[in-house]
């Protein structure tokens, strides 16, 4: 039987949707399927393409004038280039108005000659400083559209490392890129080419204009007849090309989508045999895309012509009533050639006038997506009197300096939960009244079901979120009272998801620290149990590390990520699902690099396997935000409880 495949459905799940919110079972990490940033997988086209019609043209033109500000001067510079340019083109074209009548005149042969002559000069002269005029006016107007573009993404950039995890996991990996790639660079084809043209239309518009009426004017009138109708076919045409265009946007979008993601997933394809179903569906939203392609580009391609046709119309018509005119004594030769040449160029510039519209529409919808960006809420600032943690280590090397600023702490790892109560969205509660402890040097392991609140714990100790109730400290500090940067570099995190950056082995570890040595790197692979592969690898720790790690096995990056934990000295260790993906025997490694790591640091463990966690010091069980046990592993198991159950085999942890 055949498959039936629903087109629609397609369409809309590659296509771009909305975002989707943080999991209201367990946050960030709580939920299936989502992409690194902790947003919803999408495809680069389904992450939303620049286009549409913007919501509000003023404000997101005076935000694009202020970073036009810096180079208000070139800008008057590239005004005046334009006035020359315009003004050289009409009056290039005049020229040639004396030079037919004297042609056609009663002069004598060598006066023609020497009269033609001295108006090619003049026109050339003119049509020189038409062509230097543009050069310049080109050279500025991009220097003036890259620099306010780098300053916008600049800004753009800057915000994003100052808002909150929140919206990172709100928002998805393409759909943040899309700023920086579709939406910028609508707006710097805007600036560099579009504004211009723009400002070139018009005025050119306005002088051929005046120039036509200043020739004649009942021809004139006649011309001016005939705008109507070419506003009028223009406008409708850009309407339709302009919804046409966005339906080619997000088909081209779904199909992009579908291809990262078969791409991405093309393991899977081929071990559950779909390749005949994905084959199917990738027909479909090709062949939807053929369709909404066909339909923009055709009536993106009759503008011209139809424009033109009727611009034909207008000019034969002006020259006839011109001819009769010239033929009646009352209009000159010369002055028709260089008229129905304006008649027919004044067309032109509301043809491109209408045309741009859709580009200018399409970059001040990019400007307000990139606005929207930068108007989030960023991270609330530290307090003034906020202290400054540091380890033991840091705090020594500042006494001996002499230069300890009163606001400055030295922590040993001393974190207590007290009476917590959070939920990421507020008709929906994650932890209810937690409270825990971990003296330093100890180990505390969370366990239980997906969903129970676990990674959320350790979401509030680094204040990636704020609490709503309760209090978390460390060494007795409020965490609300500290820095957040000093705050994240005592606290250091293995996540179940390592992600190593394009550079060497050496650099990835590195980051942990950046001020690092040489030595104090390998002293942290050696401890991390990484330094033996390291020294295997082709250029040992020189090694370019490709695609997040992909010349890496998901062991050897689970180990780089261990060391880079290892070098930031930090007092607080937190592993989240650092062994859940990977075999028993890579396993063994790593906890034996775990376990030198947590040898003198406060530790907090997250992990379905039970066998990582027997030898804490302490063991939370939480079930749907609450603790339900707590004790050691031998007490836990005395207790025959939820643990107990968990660690037989009785249930098994969802």
């Amino acid at each position: 039987m055949a498959r039936v495949i629903d087109k629609d459905a397609l369409i809309r799940k590659y296509g771009g949707q909305t975002n989707s919110a943080v999991s209201s079972a367990g946050g960030p990490g709580g939920g299936p399927g989502r992409g690194p940033g902790g947003g919803p997988r999408r495809g680069p086209g389904g992450a939303g393409m620049a286009g549409g019609k913007p919501k509000n043209v003023k404000d997101s033109l005076v935000r694009l004038l202020g970073y036009l500000r810096e180079d208000r001067f070139k800008f008057i510079l590239v005004f005046f280039c334009l006035i020359a340019n315009t003004g050289t083109m009409l009056g290039g074209s005049y020229v040639l108005r004396p030079i037919i009548n004297n042609l056609i005149g009663d002069a004598s042969p060598s006066d023609r000659i020497d009269n033609l002559i001295a108006g090619l000069g003049v026109m050339a002269s003119i049509y020189i400083v038409g062509v230097l005029a543009q050069y310049f006016q080109t050279r500025l107007m991009l220097v003036i559209a890259q620099n306010a573009i780098q300053r916008i993404r600049n800004d753009l950039f800057c915000r994003m490392q100052k808002l909150p995890v929140r919206f990172f996991d709100t928002h998805s990996n393409g759909e943040l890129m899309s700023r920086f790639t579709n939406d910028v660079d609508a707006l710097g084809e805007m600036l560099s080419n579009t504004v211009v043209n723009l400002f070139s239309g018009a005025i050119t518009l306005i002088g051929t204009l005046c120039l036509m009426f200043y020739t004649n004017w009942i021809l004139t009138l006649v011309t001016l007849l005939t705008v109507p109708l070419l506003t009028k076919a223009g406008a409708s045409i850009a309407s339709r090309s302009r919804r046409y265009y966005k339906g080619q946007q997000r088909a081209l979008g779904a199909v992009n989508g579908y291809i990262e993601e078969l791409v991405t997933g093309q393991k899977v394809v081929k071990v559950f045999c779909h390749e005949t179903e994905s084959v199917e569906e990738f027909e479909v939203l090709s062949d939807h895309l053929q369709q909404e392609q066909m339909r923009a580009q055709f009536m993106g391609g009759i503008m011209g012509p139809v424009m033109g046709n009727l611009s034909q119309v207008s000019y034969a018509i002006t020259a006839a009533v011109g001819g009769v005119l010239c033929f009646l004594g009352m209009f000159d030769i010369g002055g028709l050639t260089i008229f129905t040449g304006y008649s027919r160029q004044f067309s032109r510039p509301i043809n491109e006038l209408s045309m741009q519209m859709n580009v200018i529409f399409s970059a001040l919808a990019g400007a307000e997506r990139v606005f929207e960006i930068m108007d989030q809420i960023p991270e609330k600032p530290d307090a003034e009197s906020a202290a400054v943690i540091c380890n033991r280590e840091e705090y020594a090397e500042l006494e001996q300096k002499g230069a300890v600023p009163a606001n400055v702490k030295a922590v040993d790892g001393y974190v207590k939960v007290e009476h917590v109560t959070f939920g990421y969205n507020p008709d929906k509660t994650i932890l209810k009244d937690v409270s825990c402890y971990a003296k330093p040097g100890q180990k505390i392991a969370f366990v239980g079901s997906t969903g129970a609140g676990k990674t959320t714990i350790t979401n509030l100790i680094n204040r990636f979120y704020d609490i709503e109730q309760g209090k978390i400290t460390i060494d007795g500090i409020d965490i609300m009272e500290i820095t957040k940067d000093s705050l994240r570099k005592n606290i250091a995190m293995v996540l179940q998801d390592t992600h190593l950056f394009t550079g060497t082995v050496m650099e990835n570890i590195r980051y942990g620290r950046l001020d690092a040595t040489d030595e104090e790197v390998i002293q942290a692979a050696k401890i991390a149990s990484a330094d033996s592969f390291i020294r295997r690898l082709a250029n040992g720790y020189d090694t370019v590390i490709e695609g997040d790690g992909a010349n890496l096995s998901q062991g050897q990056r689970q180990l780089l990520n261990i060391a880079r934990a290892a070098v930031s000295k930090a007092p607080i260790l937190i592993l989240d699902e650092a062994t859940s993906s990977v075999d028993t025997r890579t396993e063994r490694h790593i906890e034996h690099g775990m376990d030198r790591l947590m040898a003198t640091r406060t530790t907090f463990v997250i992990a379905h396997r039970l066998s990582t966690v027997r030898n804490a010091n302490a063991i939370m069980v939480l079930e749907q935000g609450e603790v339900i046990e707590r004790g050691t592993h031998e007490e836990l198991l005395a207790l025959k409880g939820r643990y107990y159950s968990l660690y037989t085999g009785a249930v098994e942890l969802d």
